[in-house]
């Protein structure tokens, strides 16, 4: 047979589009054509394609070869579709079955000497092979990571001749056992008890975590700003099923697998406030994931806010408002998640004791004032919490050294309130609309009205005015309460301290 097909898997994004692997054979003087917007890691399987059948013990055919990867309409990049491409060849010169390759696809990296080599974003190509009723062949790199597809047969081998051996039937391989979910891990890491002092910070870091909102600290230096902030994912809950999936998706696009013991612990990703734009959002010829969807599901921590570049700043007003980033090149547009809780830390001035009791600001008004000009307007509106962290004393005293609550205890409390919202409403406060809102988190007539004193006397925005509704729902999420009082709202306004600060109050 002069013609057969092998089937793989393209990646675009956080998908992985079928890609048919088209192989003819024809006579005339001996040529290798590849052919469907292949880039320039594809056409260099050409030669890899060549070793690799030679030294498995195959005859490399001696006529004119042309591969297509259709769609053709479809950029090609990377090393995915070499093992493809090579028993595509095999097939269409009868050296191998070609009726073997139509129940199943293949995503590896081919060696020299025929051994497979693993890709990143195995975890798209695996989804999509068991939606399509395939089996998938990976290297042995990829084996476990693919294996957690529920519903998937899976085979992994070492070298290509292994693999031809099963496809002749001659030596069959046995498929990957399937990788159970890991269940939740038992407490660790930093907890919060480890914080003494602070409780109206810590009460901040609990509101933030029920409800999914963005927090940000400002103090001092040493008032345990980067303390606190490092135990937010332990008072999380673990992540759901769903959501795992979503994270290791991400993960594996990127190239960095996730490790099964890791599997539904939150991210938390902390990048240096030297990144650029696209470290932080993604970009690149070929656009990879940035911190925003490496935080997917998880946490992305900005210690010294004013610090990171204003450009690196902005690029953070679309996925926190829509929990997605989209990329935009002259040959596509890859869209990723990134439905990330922002946690950031300041201090109040650019030599940090501004309003500190203890030691003196030796910064001008115009120094502070550019300093916290740093972060616009907009930026600071989409941050739902603002709280400062002053520099406390008394806990140091044993009357006032009262032990606090571990990270286990709260942690409960912040999965009870998110409990009680994904059956009210299928998602956390932090992400309601406008008109969810009004329909999960209706107002009394007292409460509307002191809202209203407070909206213009303070001065707020529209978006700020949502938010206090948003964190007073989730207060009474945590009190157990179906409706939103005057005393929620409150609480909701003394957490968004900033904001009162800006307006001058």
């Amino acid at each position: 047979m002069s013609i057969a097909i092998a089937y793989g898997r393209a990646l675009v994004g956080v998908s992985a589009p079928p890609v048919a692997v088209e192989t003819h054979l024809s006579n005339g003087l001996p040529a290798f054509n590849l052919v469907g917007l292949p880039e320039t890691s594809v056409r260099e399987s050409k030669e890899r394609v060549r070793s690799a059948i030679l030294n498995a013990g195959f005859e490399f055919p001696a006529r004119r070869i042309t591969v297509n990867l259709a769609p053709a309409d479809l950029p090609k990049e990377g090393t995915r579709y070499d093992t493809a491409i090579a028993l595509s060849i095999l097939a269409a010169s009868g050296q191998l079955p070609a009726a073997a390759l139509s129940t199943l696809e293949i995503v590896a990296e081919l060696a020299l000497t025929g051994d497979l080599r693993g890709v990143r974003g195995i975890m798209p190509a695996a989804l999509a092979a068991a939606a399509a009723g395939r089996a998938l062949f990976v290297a042995p790199d990829n084996a476990a990571e693919a294996a957690l597809v529920d519903g998937l047969a899976v085979y992994a081998t070492h070298n290509l001749h292994a693999l031809s051996l099963h496809l002749a039937g001659t030596t069959p391989l046995a498929p990957v056992a399937r990788t159970p979910s890991p269940p939740p891990l038992a407490d660790g890491g930093p907890d919060l008890i480890d914080v003494q002092g602070q409780h109206f910070v810590k009460r901040a870091l609990e509101v933030a975590a029920a409800g999914g909102h963005n927090l940000l600290m400002s103090g001092p230096p040493g008032t345990g700003k980067t303390m606190l902030a490092m135990r937010l994912p332990g008072i999380l809950p673990p992540l759901r099923d769903a959501d795992a999936f979503e994270v290791a998706i991400v993960c594996s696009v990127s190239g960095q697998p996730r490790a099964l013991e890791d599997w539904r612990r939150r991210p938390f990703r902390a990048p240096h406030h030297t990144s650029s734009p696209a470290a932080i959002v993604g970009g690149g010829n070929v656009p990879r994931p940035g911190e925003v969807s490496l935080a997917h599901h998880g946490v992305l921590f900005l210690d010294e806010l004013p610090e990171f570049g204003r450009r690196a700043l902005e690029v953070l007003r679309e996925p926190l408002e829509t929990g997605r980033v989209t990329i935009a090149r002259a040959a596509a547009t890859i869209s990723y998640p990134a439905s990330f809780q922002l946690i950031a830390t300041m201090n109040p001035c650019p030599c940090g004791y501004a309003g500190d009791p203890v030691t003196a600001c030796t910064c001008s008004q115009e120094q502070i004032r550019q300093y916290r000009g740093r972060l616009s307007g907009p930026l600071l509106d989409r941050i739902d919490l603002q709280t400062e962290v002053p520099r406390e004393r008394d806990w140091l005293r044993p009357a006032n050294a009262a032990q606090g609550e571990s990270s286990a205890v709260v942690r409960a409390r912040v999965a009870a309130a998110q409990a009680r919202q994904f059956e009210r409403q299928q998602t956390l406060n932090a992400r309601l609309d406008v008109r969810a809102l009004a329909l999960y988190a209706p107002l009394a007539a007292d409460a509307q009205e002191f809202l209203a004193q407070a909206f213009e006397h303070f001065r707020l925005t529209a978006r700020s005015y949502h938010r206090v509704i948003k964190i007073a729902r989730t207060i009474a999420d945590l009190a157990g309460r179906e409706q939103v009082t005057q005393n929620d709202l409150s609480e909701a306004l003394q957490l968004r301290r900033m904001d009162l600060a800006r307006a001058g109050r």
